[in-house]
């Protein structure tokens, strides 16, 4: 008696066909439409100073430079047994001064970030040390990335004016002249 009292919804015989949403999986007969493969993201893990003797010698090898809301620092990568460099590496400190581990954890994570978006401006056969301050804690990400831009840019034009040039690189190596 129930059944008679509710409203009929349509007037067609069969139900309405049920589409199912797209897979992922290649086989299926609905599938996705976007391409199976995401955008290749770059990172920063094979490009990290690791070592505590590493970041000693970049250290010993360079000099202190500051900006606005961090101190950094840019040495050449040592050559071990006639090996070419490696290719850049990137440090970040983060001491206790900087405030509680999650505080420091945002400032390196913030850091890593922006220099992962530009990762193509770091200087080859370089070490590049950050060390930042508080403030990254709180400034915009817009600014902190603009700084770390102008900063990739000076390091990068540093490192071309201190490279040694192939002439000079044949003329050591040819021994004296006579």
């Amino acid at each position: 008696m129930r059944a008679a009292l509710l409203p009929r919804v349509s007037n067609d015989p069969e139900p309405a066909q049920f589409t199912p949403l797209p897979s992922a999986h290649p086989d299926s007969a609905f599938p996705m439409s976007f391409p199976s493969k995401p955008a290749e993201r770059q990172s920063l893990a094979g490009a990290r100073l690791r070592k505590h003797s590493d970041y000693q010698r970049a250290y010993a090898a360079a000099r202190k430079r500051q900006s606005a809301s961090m101190s950094w620092f840019l040495a050449p990568q040592a050559v071990i047994a006639g090996n070419s460099p490696a290719g850049p590496r990137i440090g970040l400190t983060a001491g206790k001064v900087l405030g509680k581990a999650h505080e420091r954890n945002r400032i390196k994570r913030r850091m890593r970030e922006a220099l992962r978006r530009h990762i193509d401006l770091l200087p080859a056969g370089c070490d590049l040390i950050f060390h930042p301050r508080r403030v990254v804690l709180t400034m915009e990400f817009r600014k902190l990335e603009e700084e770390i831009v102008r900063i990739l840019q000076q390091a990068h034009a540093e490192a071309a004016r201190n490279a040694p040039s192939a002439g000079d690189a044949r003329r050591v190596s040819a021994g004296p002249a006579s």
